[in-house]
């Protein structure tokens, strides 16, 4: 029976790639309007399990609905019209190196085919501001740009078409502290505004100190722990010691 506080619902999923496998009777659900964070070491299958969420891959078994609905069985038009409802932070961007800035945002709205081209201006400009760049870099290619840079429009473009939910891999992977802080407070500011759900891969401490409602420890193919930060620093897990209670996790703990 599905939740209807649940945006995304994971029931009995499990991911295998041949005869390995991945996740094991994952179930999770991602409650309306918080951020949840998914955790684990390399491998554990965090990017994977966002990427069934958006019906990207599938799961060997299991269900997993979203919006009260299976991504299961549906047509491609189906599958697209609930993908469009969701917006992607790939992990270093994926930034088309061919387009320029404006290209890069204004391409999901041309997908659509609903709006004109003086709409998607408007469109354009309106996000590059949202996420504090000047218009005078919508003209220049990705090659032109800082990390941070990037970062901030891959987010632009991510929010195009105005989401529900919103998937981050790795926010702030190869940003130095002070950008990483900028752009953690950018994050924070816009769910704050526009209440939007957010499922987030990190591995980042401090990402997850600020960000995360809740967080999800993926190990051992299961989620072996699940709750606030605080809260899931009580896991005797081995995972969840080494990763909290090292010198950094103590200091981010408090």
């Amino acid at each position: 029976m599905a939740n209807g506080s649940c945006v995304i619902e994971v029931e009995g999923l499990y991911t295998r790639f041949g005869s390995h496998l991945v996740h094991e009777n994952i179930n999770l659900c991602v409650q309306r309007g918080e951020v949840l964070a998914l955790v684990g070491g390399s491998g554990a299958g965090k990017t994977t399990l966002m990427r069934q969420m958006l019906g990207l891959e599938m799961p060997a078994q299991g269900t997993i609905r979203v919006f009260g609905e299976s991504l299961h069985g549906h047509d491609r038009e189906k599958l697209q019209s609930m993908r469009n409802r969701c917006g992607v932070l790939f992990q270093k961007g994926a930034l088309f190196s061919a387009l320029s800035v404006y290209d890069n945002i204004a391409l999901p709205m041309r997908e659509l085919h609903t709006m004109g081209e003086d709409m998607i201006r408007d469109l354009v400009m309106l996000k590059l501001k949202m996420v504090d760049i000047a218009a005078q870099h919508a003209s220049k290619r990705p090659a032109e740009l800082s990390g941070g840079m990037i970062k901030r429009i891959a987010l632009a473009r991510a929010m195009a078409l105005d989401p529900e939910l919103l998937f981050l891999d790795e926010p702030t992977a190869g940003l130095d502290p002070e950008l990483s802080e900028g752009f953690v407070n950018l994050i924070q500011a816009m769910r704050t505004e526009l209440t939007l759900t957010i499922i987030m891969a990190t591995h980042d401490l401090d990402t997850l100190a600020a960000l995360a409602d809740r967080v999800a420890v993926i190990a051992d193919r299961h989620v072996v722990a699940l709750g606030s930060l605080k809260e899931i620093a009580n896991s005797n897990h081995l995972f969840v010691e080494n990763f909290l209670h090292g010198v950094r996790g103590r200091k981010t703990l408090g």
